[in-house]
């Protein structure tokens, strides 16, 4: 389905699940997570819309400029060199739960903190950089301080669904368990 025929009745939709959060937490297993699911070649049409629809209550968080950002923090070289050197297992220069040092998937949850902090609801944009870093939706959706969040998460996931499977970036099998899918 096109965005001019679909996005109408998705943006309702995500209306819905975001004003029944209890609601919610019941259909997403316990958790407070929202995936809204469009097409990748239509990303740009549906952050647009998004931003005019919800201009005063959202906190957009793009997951594009946070990686960026990372990668600065330690400038490229450096970056660079320590990607290179963690070639058996580059998922953990991204996410590595056993590390000190902050990494992207605390860059991300710190802002969905402070977004629901300053009374907004977070929605996650650009999130297709994510694939190759190991962070997956599932490692954002169940992660204790999502869980918790006094406003559900909005995933907005370049993807499609096709015979009950949802695939990101319309090839790479995603979890649904702990959201709502908005399709």
């Amino acid at each position: 389905m096109s965005y001019i025929s679909n996005h109408k009745q998705q943006f309702d939709d995500l209306k819905f699940q975001i004003a029944n959060q209890d609601q919610l937490r019941r259909q997403a297993n316990g958790g407070n997570s929202i995936l809204f699911s469009y097409p990748p070649h239509e990303e740009q049409l549906y952050i647009t819309k998004a931003r005019a629809l919800y201009q005063d209550t959202v906190e957009f968080i793009d997951v594009s400029r946070l990686l960026v950002q990372f990668i600065d923090e330690e400038g490229w070289d450096s970056f660079k060199a320590y990607y290179q050197s963690m070639a058996s297992s580059v998922h953990k220069v991204f996410h590595d739960e056993d590390a000190q040092e902050h990494d992207l998937l605390d860059q991300i949850i710190y802002e969905i903190k402070v977004a629901c902090k300053n009374n907004k609801i977070p929605f996650l944009i650009r999130t297709g950089c994510l694939y190759g870093t190991g962070i997956e939706n599932v490692n954002i959706m169940e992660h204790r301080t999502v869980m918790n969040l006094p406003h559900p998460l909005v995933i907005f996931y370049p993807s499609r669904f096709d015979e009950d499977n949802l695939y990101f970036l319309n090839f790479k099998l995603a979890s649904t368990y702990r959201c709502t899918l908005v399709k």
